[in-house]
């Protein structure tokens, strides 16, 4: 009895309870979501399946809830018209008047349907359409998905890891695969690497159509792709990669999220021809929620689509899908909808005439302001769409995928998945299968399969057959290539990690003109050359058609000129002429000033007129040295003459600073000596040509040369005769030329400095990096060093006088007037000698019996003797002017008679054999004529 009394008691309670709730529910208002899928398509019904079991849960969790969702599926059958016309015109928008939209499927389908909910008011609300360039159009479109800009840091981040410079992007033809190119081409470039080649895909594509695109891209240099499609589209596409030899070692592909979130979706075949395929996408954080969560999705999967996609999981796009709809139910029970928009009846006829939605706003902020944890992770919305995390980089194995690494914006790669212990994570990826079940890291280039070898243009003029030769084999009539950039070349390709087979070309259509070299590598921008191989400076203009390798030669303009040393007078320079005749009359002037003031206190300055006219102008020339003896006893005399040593001391210092500055100023200054109006000449094609132009030189006064015999033939002539005044050339070549005629050019003025000589290949080709990278090891292993001394020697290297040295022509005409005076003095003197000794000279010429030598030694020793008419008059003059010696004392003589010097006159000996008498000094006035008297003072 009391059993049964507590089953009564249960009873009513679960009725109370189950009325009660059922009052709840009839009191919750009614919010009315409509869903815009391809119920016909995988991501469809995957995305329907996750928003009906997000639904079910959610109010199974919260039984207190005042709003309910209440679905209205409609079915967009792949079609972008259909889906507007459908979801929006009359089922949805105008007859169920929904709060919010749930779709559509596809970014091209989004594009009509976010117009219209920005004009009701309605939110559009998308978990599978990721095109980047949706978001913009209107804040009533929500993309609750991860979008696939996203990614593009990822892709680049292992391009960057694995040293790649170039890809080749392949992506459907529509807006999901267009817009991710400027994203990716960003992405890339901020990692040194670019898009070479676009590959566009349609979306209805033969096989025939990706079979010819494919070998187009064969043909090319690069080695690694990215692929932008929807799965579908890849399960088409790589079975024909595979069948066009294009999954083999040395490959690389890259396949985004798009394709890798549905690669299990792919039949067995498909999947086994991307067998070494990389790809990337968002991680999903492991939890429990997210295991017991995907179990009950695919029994209810299973249950909803018993027939068709039996191979379904809960991956990317369903879990958006949940997790989307979870949002929209917590952000519809925040809004208090106080009106529905059922209430207000539209009998338009237009398609495009419905109601302002009065909720939509207040259900959009409360949408925004969403936070929680879902099974995706921290669901938030930033800007309209979901903050990105965390993204898996993948690698295709057997039937499945493989995880080989972490990739974030903020810490790159990262080999471990746990991202709470990012910090000490490896930094590179886990081993990775490439194509062809490689492990071998590929190059990101291959040799073009067509079997065409690398074409390599080189210059026919190319100056100096020690750079480049071209010529012919007689017994094959073949081209033969040498020099020193052919080997350096050859060197370079040899250091290579592979194998790159090439052949040299000559560039024929070397027309003089002086764009050639410009025309040259400007074949290459079209493709005639894949590589040119000369002494092409890097320049800015050049860098526009072609992209050139680190430089193996250094770079610099030098202009040489032919040395211009036989100017005698050039001493003369520093002064002008009228400068020079001022000086002249000053020191004239001055010299005869001061003979005026000491003429009547200075007995220095007495004496006969020809001693007077000497010294005066041998005073002031003298001061110039500082080497003047007279006594000055004047003051006015005393003024003058410290006036004029500050006048000397001004001129000798400025003459000295200009002279030595003309030394040198040829130099140290670029363009010394050169006119405009001077014809100047540069190599034919050479970029110095406009570099000349730019100086100021008129296109009539630039010659341009392909030989170094011309060259040297016009040099030598000068711009007067014909040819030019001064050659600019690159420094190498400049050396080169220099060391050929070492003595009879120079260089003026600094180098100017430009970028080196560097080998030119096509614009984007992978080889640059690994050139430039073989042309530094080469460099450092003194391998370049050993070729250019094997072609060179010490020629490259020459380097001349930077300073010119002062030859004896310098001073020639100086040296000439000082050698012309003293040998003049010299001639004056023995004439006056022999015309004094005119007897005595006679006697011994005509003596017969005497040698040569005997009569040569008699005259010597004759002059060695005294001159008494000098010596007489001197003393003479101090006994009559009474002027005592030095010490005060009246001066003593010793007179010598040459009685028997006399004698033996004939006989050449005039040495004195008498003893020597010592006389008065009255006594030296005697007149006889048979004695010499020599005195000397004691």
């Amino acid at each position: 009895m009391l059993s049964s009394l507590h089953v009564c008691i249960l009873s009513m309670f679960f009725c109370l309870c189950i009325n009660a709730q059922t009052e709840l529910q009839n009191n919750s208002t009614l919010v009315n979501v409509g869903v815009v899928l391809d119920l016909d398509s995988l991501v469809g019904r995957i995305g329907m399946t996750s928003l009906s079991l997000s639904l079910s849960d959610y109010y199974s969790i919260d039984r207190n809830f005042s709003a309910k969702i209440v679905l209205h599926v409609r079915d967009s059958n792949g079609q972008i018209i259909d889906a507007a016309a459908s979801g929006m015109s009359l089922s949805l928008l105008k007859d169920v008047q929904v709060d919010a939209i749930i779709g559509p499927q596809k970014s091209a389908q989004s594009s009509f349907v976010i117009g219209l909910g920005n004009r009701t008011n309605v939110p559009i609300i998308s978990f599978s359409a990721t095109s980047p360039s949706i978001y913009p159009q209107t804040p009533y479109f929500v993309q609750a998905t991860i979008t696939d800009e996203a990614q593009v840091g990822a892709i680049a981040a292992i391009v960057k890891n694995f040293r790649w410079t170039q890809v080749i992007l392949i992506h459907e033809e529509s807006d999901y695969g267009n817009d991710i190119y400027p994203y990716l081409m960003n992405a890339l470039q901020d990692v040194n690497a670019r898009v070479s080649y676009r590959s566009i895909i349609p979306v209805a594509a033969t096989n025939d159509f990706m079979l010819q695109e494919l070998y187009k891209m064969k043909t090319m240099q690069i080695s690694v792709f990215v692929v932008h499609i929807s799965s579908s589209l890849a399960s088409k596409l790589f079975p024909k990669v595979k069948e066009a030899g294009m999954m083999r070692e040395g490959y690389a592909w890259i396949v985004t999220s798009g394709v890798m979130d549905l690669l299990y979706s792919l039949d067995s075949h498909v999947i086994e021809t991307m067998e070494g395929v990389l790809g990337v996408k968002p991680m999903i954080p492991n939890s429990r929620k997210l295991s017991s969560t995907a179990k009950r999705w695919k029994k209810k999967f299973s249950q909803d689509h018993n027939h068709g996609f039996s191979q379904a999981e809960f991956g990317l796009y369903g879990i958006w899908a949940y997790d989307a709809m979870w949002a929209l139910a917590m952000a519809a029970e925040r809004v208090q909808f106080k009106e529905q928009i059922s209430s207000l009846q539209n009998t338009s006829t237009n398609l495009f005439d419905v109601e302002v939605s009065k909720t939509g706003p207040s259900l959009l902020q409360a949408l925004s302001e969403v936070t929680f944890q879902g099974l995706g992770g921290e669901f938030h919305l930033v800007n309209g769409k979901l903050e990105p995390s965390y993204f898996q980089i993948l690698n295709v194995i057997g039937k499945g995928e493989r995880e080989v690494g972490i990739w974030t914006a903020s810490d790159g790669i990262l080999s471990e998945r746990d991202v709470n212990v990012t910090s000490s994570s490896s930094k590179m990826l886990k081993n990775i299968v490439f194509p062809g079940d490689s492990i071998v890291v590929p190059t990101g280039w291959e040799v073009p399969v067509s079997g065409k070898k690398l074409r390599v243009g080189v210059p026919l003029a190319a100056g100096f057959i020690e750079f480049v030769k071209v010529g012919k084999d007689p017994q094959t009539n073949a081209s033969k290539y040498s020099g020193f950039y052919i080997d350096m070349f050859d060197a370079v390709m040899a250091a290579l990690p592979y194998v790159v087979p090439y052949k040299y070309v000559p560039f024929e259509t070397f027309n003089g003109s002086s764009e050639s070299y410009d025309e040259m590598l400007s074949q290459v921008y079209l493709q005639k050359y894949d590589a040119a191989v000369g002494d092409f400076t890097v320049t800015t203009k050049r860098l526009k058609y072609v992209d050139f390798t680190l430089p193996f030669a250094p770079g610099g303009i030098t202009a040489i000129v032919k040395n211009e040393d036989k100017n005698i007078w050039f001493f003369l320079e520093p002064f002008k002429t009228s400068l020079w005749l001022t000086t002249m009359a000053l020191f004239f002037f001055t010299g005869v000033v001061v003979w005026i003031l000491e003429h009547r206190l200075n007995n220095a300055y007495r004496g006969p007129l020809a001693q007077h006219a000497g010294l005066i102008f041998y005073f002031p020339f003298m001061s110039v040295v500082y080497a003047q003896r007279e006594i000055i006893v004047s003051n006015l005399a005393r003024l003058v003459v410290v006036v004029w040593m500050f006048v000397v001391l001004i001129l000798n210092s400025t003459y000295t600073a200009n002279l030595s500055a003309r030394l040198t100023s040829e130099s140290l200054q670029p363009g010394t000596n050169l006119k405009k109006e001077d014809y100047v000449g540069c190599r034919n094609g050479s970029f110095i040509y406009n570099f000349l132009r730019e100086q100021g030189f008129n296109e009539s006064m630039i010659k341009t040369y392909n030989s170094s015999k011309a060259i040297n033939e016009d040099l030598s002539k000068g711009s007067k005769k014909g040819g030019i005044s001064a050659f600019y050339s690159a420094k190498p070549n400049a050396n080169l030329f220099l060391s050929r005629f070492p003595k009879k050019y120079r260089t003026i003025g600094k180098t100017i400095s430009t970028e080196g000589f560097g080998f030119a290949f096509e614009k984007g080709s992978p080889l640059v990096a690994d050139v430039s990278r073989a042309v530094i090891e080469l460099t450092e292993n003194h391998r370049l060093s050993d070729i250019e001394e094997r072609w060179m020697k010490d020629r490259l290297n020459y380097e001349p006088d930077s300073i010119k040295k002062i030859t004896l022509t310098n001073f020639a005409a100086l040296f000439g007037i000082t050698g012309g005076i003293t040998t003049i003095c010299l001639l004056v003197f023995i004439a006056s000698f022999l015309y004094k000794n005119r007897d005595f000279v006679q006697r011994i010429i005509s003596n017969s019996s005497e040698t040569s030598w005997s009569k040569a030694r008699a005259i010597c020793k004759r002059f060695d003797q005294r001159d008494p008419d000098s010596f007489r008059s001197s003393k003479y003059q101090e006994e009559e002017d009474g002027s005592p010696n030095k010490t005060g004392n009246p001066r003593s003589s010793t007179v010598v008679p040459l009685s028997t010097m006399d004698s033996n006159d004939e006989n050449g000996d005039t040495s004195p054999k008498s003893e020597h008498a010592l006389v008065p000094n009255h006594q030296m006035r005697s007149t006889d004529h048979d004695h010499l008297h020599i005195i000397t003072n004691v």
